[in-house]
């Protein structure tokens, strides 16, 4: 597989977490047969998430797969069935799952799991719903703005900006955007 041309991810932010876990029942509902909240809860194996909000010294964190590169999970995977797809993501194909758990245990930050079935899941960034444009279902569900998808160095880009802003303007200063018009455009005073 080749490198993606570009670099996706899912941006948190966990001051804006309320731990309402609406992100968790996204996932769930989006993972189960159904993709219906009203009748996903009656399904057997009832859905699980592949996101789970932790709680940490007061602080609520959406935590997900990191779709690491190179991925531990991918490299201890004895059957393949964990593999990155085109565009960079980590996923289980439950197909060839033996359900040995390597993967488990090789995930520096202990985030597959194991199902009910016997097979491991995990966070896939919701590949089906990226192929048809759309972002993924915890990010869709997130009242508040704690997560955010979209290219890796466009919002990178918008986390510098917002930090440069909230460190100037604290300062009584001004910050200038790039110019791509030839004359830069004011975005904080």
């Amino acid at each position: 597989m080749a490198q993606p041309l570009e670099e996706f991810l899912i941006y948190v932010y966990p001051s804006r977490c309320v731990g309402c876990k609406s992100c968790e029942i996204a996932c769930a509902v989006e993972h189960s047969l159904s993709k219906s909240i009203y009748t996903s809860i009656f399904e057997e194996p009832r859905p699980k998430p592949r996101t789970s909000v932790v709680v940490t010294d007061g602080i609520y964190v959406p935590m997900r797969c990191m779709h690491c590169d190179p991925a531990p999970c991918v490299k201890s995977c004895p059957t393949g069935s964990m593999h990155k797809t085109d565009e960079g993501f980590v996923i289980s194909d439950p197909s060839k799952c033996i359900g040995c758990r390597t993967c488990l245990l090789a995930c520096p930050f202990g985030h597959p799991s194991y199902s009910r079935v016997g097979k491991v899941i995990k966070c896939d960034h919701c590949v089906d719903r990226f192929r048809a444009g759309l972002p993924p279902a915890c990010v869709e569900a997130c009242p508040t703005g704690a997560l955010r998808f979209g290219r890796a160095e466009d919002l990178l880009m918008e986390e510098k900006r917002r930090r440069a802003l909230e460190l100037i303007t604290g300062m009584g200063g001004v910050i200038y955007e790039k110019a791509s018009s030839g004359f830069p455009s004011l975005i904080g005073r």
